[in-house]
């Protein structure tokens, strides 16, 4: 396996990081963070550099993107700003949308991105009582006869669903009990008379902010449908491995920035005479962090190169998930220790990287459903 960064990929990372000096110099990211929202220049700027084009499909002017290369632009964008980025979870609902979407809807939402830079919908998944437990989904979608439909029910951890304008959710037919699979993805405008959200403050990555979302008799048209009756949980199902990939990227290169930061601070902060660098705890301190970062570094591109190259990563996508992760919550936690006191307050951004950081033990799956998803094919593979 070659791991060795193409010209174009570090072309991309001098881009990458250009970009971040102009637009999102650290007042412009705590400013961000304090409004729960990046400002419309910095999305308009990110689409104009063509970053926000790359994964999405050629023929809808997008520009085909290996994992490898998006990979490395979530890990190095979020390392330069130092900061939770919006942009990748956004490249991922357009890609939904092209992929299951029809000619219309699919025109009309890469219309709006063009516009705007922004991704103009959110994606409605998980409820308060079915979160990885999917099977206890309990909103629905009735089929009345006469070309509509009616959901109800509610979601929550719904992603931008108070910025975004649309939502895609995902509704069972007709059916809520837990042996229904059948579940179908709708489109729809939040205008929508029915439908209602509330605010849900999390502590950290406030620049991507989540919501709950009510449900209370939405009609709508059947065509507002997306993909096929009763497939719209399995298409989503499709990106969860690179979805992992690219949660594990954002956790790893705000890692990388905390590491970054404390061993800056390490070099220049004295006590008893000699900067704390010099101390054998602060080294030991350093030293393992170094270890996390390059074990994250090494699992998570040797995964996207596996994905690249057509070899199943269903066990390796579950160790990236579980362990990136993890490991990058305890390099910022270790980052804000060398800090001392200074780094559990705000003056200090490693504060800001430890929430973040640890916030993506739930996103995309959370530790524990990684190990499940994991142990059943640690079990196959070793099987005799």
């Amino acid at each position: 396996m070659d791991y060795s960064r193409t010209e174009e990929q570090e072309l991309l990372m001098e881009s990458v990081r250009e970009w971040v000096a102009r637009y999102l110099p650290e007042e412009v990211v705590r400013k961000s963070y304090e409004d729960y929202n990046f400002p419309d220049e910095v999305y308009r700027s990110y689409l104009d550099a063509g970053f926000g084009y790359m994964g999405l499909p050629e023929e809808l002017g997008g520009t085909p993107t290996d994992v490898q290369t998006l990979v490395t632009l979530v890990e190095e964008s979020t390392r330069a700003a130092g900061a939770t980025l919006p942009f990748f979870l956004g490249t991922l609902t357009m890609h939904d949308m092209c992929e299951f979407g029809n000619e219309e809807q699919v025109k009309f939402v890469m219309d709006k991105y063009q516009e705007s830079g922004r991704c103009c919908l959110s994606i409605a998944i998980s409820e308060p009582g079915a979160g990885s437990d999917n099977s206890g989904m309990t909103t629905t979608v009735k089929r009345l006869g006469n070309g509509k439909v009616v959901i109800n029910g509610q979601k929550t951890f719904v992603t931008n669903g108070e910025i975004n304008p649309y939502v895609l959710v995902i509704a069972k037919d007709e059916d809520p009990s837990p042996s229904n699979r059948s579940m179908s993805m709708f489109f729809l405008s939040k205008d929508t008379p029915g439908v209602k959200t509330a605010p849900l403050p999390k502590i950290g990555q406030k620049t991507i902010p989540f919501c709950e979302m009510y449900f209370d008799n939405v009609e709508l048209d059947e065509s507002a449908q997306v993909g096929e009756t009763g497939k719209g949980f399995i298409n989503l199902m499709k990106n969860f491995e690179i979805e992992r990939l690219l949660v594990a990227a954002h956790s790893l290169g705000l890692a990388q920035a905390a590491m970054e930061d404390a061993a800056a601070y390490a070099n220049e902060r004295v006590a008893f005479g000699k900067t704390i660098g010099s101390f054998q705890q602060i080294q030991e301190m350093l030293t393992d962090m170094e270890i996390k970062l390059q074990t994250m570094r090494h699992l998570l591109y040797s995964t996207a190169w596996k994905m690249d190259n057509d070899i199943p990563v269903r066990l390796d996508s579950a160790l990236v998930k579980r362990y990136v992760c993890r490991a990058s919550t305890e390099v910022a936690s270790d980052a804000m220790q060398i800090f001392g006191g200074i780094g559990y307050t705000t003056e200090s951004r490693t504060s800001r990287f430890w929430e973040d950081c640890r916030g993506n033990q739930f996103a995309g799956g959370t530790d524990q459903i990684m190990v499940y998803i994991a142990g059943r094919q640690i079990v196959k593979k070793y099987a005799k």
